[in-house]
């Protein structure tokens, strides 16, 4: 994959070590997922891969995607550590705005999808919804304006649902939501942050 602006800021940002991420998976995502039926899993942005693993813990066949070769490396190496088949997770890199992953999946989740360089969001959401399989759901988790995350441009999950333009009947809202999070760096002290939660069911045929 060539590298573009957006490679080149998220390596640096992993490579200063600014990825300092608990370990743990999203809370915003295990609520969601802990209840549905493991299948195949789509993890867009995984980052160190947290969320990757999880899932894979608890069954998944997942594909886990990130723009940052340091990211993947690092997450890579946290799967090699967990005892986890290697068959569990393929890690890919993508720059999701030149390039997607091919296949259909039980689960499509893309939590955090926020970039301080370029990213075509609305339309990466739009091929998630496609990548999804009948059937399956598409989890969509991301900041809201709060004390940890001041940003003007976070969307509602009311505002995602809308730009995803899904087709009348072809898909059930499971969850537009908002909540509280408790939020931590690995080496700094808990916080609170407010997530945006959209899950949506593809319907089976």
């Amino acid at each position: 994959m060539e590298t573009t602006d957006a490679t080149a800021w998220w390596e640096q940002f992993y490579r200063e070590d600014r990825g300092r991420w608990s370990g743990r998976p999203n809370r915003s995502l295990v609520d969601e997922v802990e209840g549905l039926t493991p299948g195949t899993a789509l993890d867009l942005g995984c980052g160190s891969g947290a969320d990757a693993l999880w899932l894979a813990e608890r069954g998944w066949t997942v594909t886990a995607v990130d723009i940052s070769a340091t990211a993947l490396a690092a997450a890579a190496r946290a799967h090699q550590a967990s005892g986890l088949p290697p068959t569990a997770i393929d890690w890919q890199r993508h720059d999701l705005a030149v390039s997607f992953p091919e296949g259909r999946f039980d689960l499509v989740a893309a939590s955090f999808l926020h970039s301080p360089v370029a990213l075509p969001r609305t339309r990466v959401l739009r091929a998630a919804a496609a990548a999804v399989a009948p059937g399956g759901t598409l989890l969509v988790v991301g900041h809201l304006p709060s004390p940890e995350h001041p940003h003007v441009e976070l969307p509602t999950p009311e505002e995602v649902v809308r730009a995803l333009e899904l087709p009348d009947g072809a898909w059930r809202l499971r969850t537009s939501d908002q909540r509280e999070v408790e939020h931590a760096f690995r080496d700094a002290a808990p916080s609170t942050r407010v997530d945006g939660v959209v899950r949506l069911e593809r319907a089976a045929g």
